[in-house]
């Protein structure tokens, strides 16, 4: 039972149906009235975003494992509740899960979940020590499944998708630097050159603010190019809220445990931008 635990604790899940609800919104921004075969292709790409996120997150903490001794020894791996070759087992099967189901929605998406995967491999070998070009991977990451569903349906995309795709990016590289201010006696202990490592931990702040509201300045767009319908701009206000308010809380108080909740807090407002975005192109049909 507490193997079991590990694994699924290991995998996120929730950030694993969040990465395959994104290929679902990439579907509905680039062809809001996409029907018949295309659901199965979405379920398939549903499938593709779980599983390699969850194969994501088991080689991460497989390559944090010493890190994690430090800064977070009750995680799966450095606690024993999961070996380090199951880890490495879990990663293979659930990678070759996620090739799988992109295959069958298209060879198209094949080829962006492969070149999703280099990231990913690239992040955990290499550029996780770099800090802030780390940070882009990871959130390249993140934006990938919106194009991966777009190309699911349409084989190619539009300029919203691109456009929610970059506030995704910006906003997910400011999680990634608060991350780092969490993170960041660990971090030093293995070199690891986060920006919080390298100029402190006020600084950090800083920079993932900017990032943060880089991200809300770019909520207007849509609506301006006439991309969405009156019903996102409702939904996009809270998340535009929550992320300068997080944004103020880091900046006035950037000590671990605080980071910590703003890393978690931010995870609702990228939610609420989802939803923006959702309702702004179905309610406009």
């Amino acid at each position: 039972m507490g193997k079991a635990k590990g694994v699924v604790q290991l995998m996120r899940p929730i950030n694993c149906v969040m990465m395959g609800f994104a290929v679902f919104v990439g579907a509905v921004l680039a062809n809001p009235a996409f029907a018949g075969g295309d659901w199965l292709k979405i379920a398939y790409g549903f499938l593709t975003g779980f599983t390699l996120c969850a194969a994501a997150m088991v080689v991460n903490d497989y390559y944090d494992r010493a890190i994690d001794a430090v800064n977070e020894p009750s995680r799966p791996i450095p606690s024993g509740l999961v070996s380090v070759r199951g880890a490495l087992v879990l990663v293979f099967v659930l990678t070759v899960l996620g090739f799988v189901f992109a295959f069958f929605t298209s060879v198209l998406c094949l080829a962006v979940a492969a070149v999703s995967w280099v990231i990913v491999v690239a992040y955990v070998t290499v550029g996780k020590r770099t800090g802030l070009p780390g940070n882009f991977l990871v959130s390249a990451c993140v934006a990938t499944p919106f194009v991966y569903g777009s190309v699911a349906v349409l084989d190619w995309v539009p300029l919203n998708v691109w456009l929610f795709a970059s506030m995704a990016f910006l906003s997910n590289t400011g999680r990634e630097i608060t991350k780092g201010i969490v993170d960041v006696k660990g971090d030093a202990a293995e070199s690891v050159k986060t920006l919080a490592v390298r100029y402190g931990e006020r600084n950090a702040a800083v920079a993932a603010a900017v990032f943060y509201v880089s991200a809300v300045a770019l909520t207007s767009l849509p609506w301006l190019l006439g991309l969405v319908s009156f019903w996102f701009i409702p939904v996009v206000i809270l998340t535009d809220i929550g992320f300068v308010l997080s944004s103020a809380l880091l900046l006035k108080d950037y000590s671990r445990e605080n980071a910590r909740n703003i890393k978690k807090i931010v995870l609702l407002w990228f939610v609420t931008g989802l939803l923006a975005f959702v309702s702004g192109v179905l309610l406009n049909q």
